[in-house]
């Protein structure tokens, strides 16, 4: 049997709880209900203070403001600890008229013209019509193990973990085991020559507010049913803990895109994530992402994804055995021997 498979809906649901309950959010039509921990005030976006060329001009104006930055020690470093939902972000508004997250992967909205350069208007054009026709788009990167980028990360439908110190910064997400390291004071290395899915980012401290430049990212997505980016994209963040009027933190980030091949000129959004205390209570934890979950995934002749799926010859189990079946203890389903 095949079944076409819609993958916001089921793939990840198999990776861990902590999956299912996001995506509950990820399929909702109402924006509200999308947003876990969506404050009554949503934070609005904070424009860089001038018409900056690039992303090295705009990362060295705040690290000059910051006077050379916070020389944070392991005793007044911001803590963030425990889970992070993603939550309310307008970077769909930057790209469609009407767009909010509820439109961004489903049919609605109209393409902003001159946004774009020719190139990838052209090909946001045809991405949005084949989601008016069908309804979704019919092939997302996800589905073959590609990672998704650095912009996309910022809000995939999963939870976040972030640990800081004084030198670097880790951020942990959920979906694929994504983690950038953020440099703090550091200069961007590339010792491989070539970029790669989540780039090189450094940073630094402006007392609470950590700031962010990253660099050399694969082209990708700014997310499903959303434009390409180039491999030219740069961003600029800033991270910083609020508490909402539920009392519960919430790490904005304020980002400005650059992409000399992809955008007309830099854009901003705002992005929010929020405290997820029920999910530590509960005892959620962040699993290995397996990508051999996925590896039953095919595109036929028209361009969808398909799986296959048990019963079918062609499918692999996945909690099959390693390569020496015959020596005790090598299923990969201890619970099954």
């Amino acid at each position: 049997m095949r079944l076409k498979h819609l993958f916001f809906k089921t793939s990840f649901a198999l990776v861990s709880l902590i999956s299912i309950q996001s995506l509950s959010f990820a399929q909702g039509g109402d924006e509200t209900a999308l947003m876990p921990g969506r404050s009554a005030v949503d934070p609005v976006v904070e424009y860089p203070s001038q018409d900056f060329a690039t992303a090295e001009e705009y990362y060295n104006s705040l690290l000059e403001e910051a006077d050379g930055g916070t020389q944070h020690t392991m005793a007044t470093i911001p803590v963030w600890d425990g889970l992070w939902s993603p939550g309310y972000n307008n970077m769909p508004a930057l790209f469609l008229e009407g767009g909010t997250m509820g439109v961004a992967m489903s049919p609605g909205g109209i393409v902003k013209e001159g946004v774009l350069t020719p190139a990838y208007e052209d090909q946001f054009r045809q991405r949005r019509a084949e989601i008016e026709q069908y309804g979704e788009q019919l092939y997302d990167r996800l589905t073959t193990c590609q990672y998704p980028g650095t912009a996309r990360w910022l809000w995939e439908p999963y939870v976040k973990e972030f640990a800081n110190t004084p030198t670097q910064t880790w951020m942990l997400n959920d979906l694929m085991n994504e983690t950038r390291r953020v440099y703090i004071n550091s200069e961007h290395i590339n010792i491989d020559g070539k970029h790669s899915a989540t780039g090189d980012s450094i940073g630094f401290w402006d007392e609470e507010k950590l700031i962010i430049w990253t660099k050399w990212i694969n082209p990708a997505d700014y997310l499903r049913g959303m434009p390409l980016t180039s491999n030219q994209l740069e961003m600029v963040e800033s991270w910083q803990v609020q508490i909402s009027a539920e009392g519960l933190r919430q790490l904005i980030t304020q980002v400005t895109f650059y992409d000399p091949i992809g955008l007309q000129s830099p854009q901003s959004a705002v992005y929010v994530h929020s405290e997820s205390p029920e999910l530590v209570e509960f005892g959620a934890r962040i699993r290995n992402w397996e990508c051999s979950t996925s590896s039953n995934s095919y595109q036929d002749e028209t361009g969808r994804t398909f799986f296959y799926l048990p019963g079918d010859p062609e499918y692999k189990d996945p909690r099959g055995f390693t390569d020496f079946p015959d020596i005790p203890g090598q299923s990969l389903n201890p619970m099954g021997q």
